[in-house]
């Protein structure tokens, strides 16, 4: 059996996978703000993090994914008073429309979905353990802190030390923390805010902060101490350290064992955000592409890699996902179980198992591509969609997505169905100086030989380097 391997962000390097419970696995991803619509950073996200539990199941793990709802927060509340509406119906309206956000892109629903507001008892009783514990005050406005230099060990996800924090860090200017470090926990109501959302609690009248909201999440449906906690590389810090030093503080036992983030989507080299202005949101870019050109345009990059958004890297994964299609098309497929012991499923679940390498993965489904290309074998189409399903790509059937095309607006419509986009040469190219490396010569020759046979030819430089281009 392949041990799965996972980049764990708190140790800074790949490990072996090793559940709490054998055969079990616990997920708990940072959920979206519901106060607009969802844009293609919250996009990669949801596709990122289906994908890996997709992966875990057709490994044959039991999966409890849970993916969160943030509905109370600042820029919700501001919203929903400038709308003039409640903020149920602002919230209820913005979750409605990610989830068909979701369900376009193909992302199946997580097994829980907690909203923030149905769990404040849970947060009430770790910042009561917190205070008990010495790592909580009631500042004089009334809100109650987190002491982060009576934690031990805060700054062991991000890498930032105490110092470099004061430092370096901008931080919220606040007279009645301790340390401008601090963070709030639970957030005093005002007076002069008759119609603020509030809930009683033994500190008086508030709302909880940010960062608590995912500690009692998760440590109520999964447990103090889970597998694997992920979400977006600009919540590493501060909310991700923060939620180690609130559970762990509470607690005093460790709260994840791996943490997984997932890279930006970048705009002429800045992350996409709403607080930048520089975002696209899902349903705009829906209106250009098929929602299965989106998913595989987000799988066709490493997960913690950045994604340089663009129509043009979106009609090439257009272009490429097509190519997919092409080679199915008109060939039967039955229904038979995929045959993992075969030698592309045997290196596509070694590239899975390597830290999620899809761009690998899907390499191989274009060689598998190929291969349906010349023999037309029903046996190697059951083979492309089998794989393909364990990321959740070519969901459709060939015909169905190809009558989805624009052909006036495909820029692939010209190109031979055997022909690679530059993004799968170079991704083959990698893998095969990766087994060079490895003096794996026979795979080498191997992925030398599937390029040839779609017509790019490889010229190897002194020093290591490859060149290469198409006969």
């Amino acid at each position: 059996m392949i041990i799965q391997k996972i980049y764990n962000t708190l140790a800074r390097e790949k490990q072996a996978f090793i559940p709490l419970v054998p055969g079990n696995v616990s997920i708990y991803v940072c959920g979206m703000t519901v106060y607009d619509y969802c844009h293609m950073g919250h996009a990669r996200v949801m596709v990122v993090f289906d994908m890996v539990q997709r992966w875990l199941r057709a490994s044959g793990y039991d999966v409890t994914y849970v993916r969160n709802i943030t509905d109370i927060d600042d820029k919700i509340i501001k919203r929903a008073l400038e709308n003039g509406e409640t903020i149920a119906q602002l919230t209820n309206r913005f979750i409605q429309a990610m989830d068909e956000d979701a369900v376009a892109l193909g992302v199946q629903k997580p097994d829980h979905e907690p909203r923030a507001t149905q769990y404040v008892p849970q947060m009430l009783g770790i910042i009561e353990k917190l205070e008990m514990n010495g790592l909580a005050y009631r500042a004089p406005d009334g809100d109650v802190n987190f002491s982060v230099r009576d934690f031990v060990g805060y700054g062991k996800l991000s890498g930032k030390s105490l110092d470099d924090l004061r430092a370096g860090e901008r931080v919220e200017l606040n007279v009645g923390k301790r340390d401008p470090l601090d963070f709030v926990l639970w957030k005093a109501s005002k007076e002069f805010e008759p119609d603020e959302v509030k809930w009683d609690s033994r500190w008086g009248q508030g709302r909880p902060g940010w960062h608590i909201e995912c500690s009692a999440m998760a440590e109520q449906i999964l447990g103090e101490h889970f597998d694997i906690h992920g979400g977006g590389q600009d919540l590493q810090f501060p909310h991700h350290e923060n939620e180690i030093a609130q559970s762990e503080g509470a607690h005093r036992h460790q709260f994840v064992n791996y943490w997984m983030h997932n890279g930006f989507v970048r705009i002429d080299n800045q992350k996409m955000s709403k607080s930048l202005g520089n975002f696209f949101t899902i349903r705009e870019v829906l209106k250009k592409y098929d929602p299965e050109v989106i998913r595989f345009f987000i799988l066709r990059a490493h997960y913690r890699s950045p994604l340089n958004y663009s129509d043009l890297h979106l009609d090439d994964a257009k272009g490429a996902l097509t190519r997919l299609y092409t080679a199915l098309k008109g060939i039967a497929c039955d229904q038979l179980p995929l045959d993992w012991h075969e030698p592309h499923a045997i290196r596509f679940s070694e590239a899975m198992t390597d830290d999620f390498n899809t761009p690998l993965a899907i390499a191989i489904l274009f060689e598998l591509a190929n291969e349906l290309n010349r023999t037309k074998e029903p046996m190697v189409a059951r083979q492309l969609r089998g794989l393909s399903s364990t990321i959740g790509l070519l969901q459709s059937a060939a015909d169905d997505f190809l009558k989805r095309r624009n052909p006036a607006n495909d820029v692939a419509q010209d190109l031979d169905a055997t022909s690679l986009s530059e993004d799968e040469i170079e991704s083959m190219i990698s893998a095969r100086a990766a087994a060079k490396k490895s003096k794996n010569f026979t795979e080498a020759d191997r992925l030398r030989a599937a390029l040839l046979n779609s017509k790019i030819v490889l010229e190897d430089k002194v020093g290591g380097a490859t060149d290469w281009r198409r006969s």
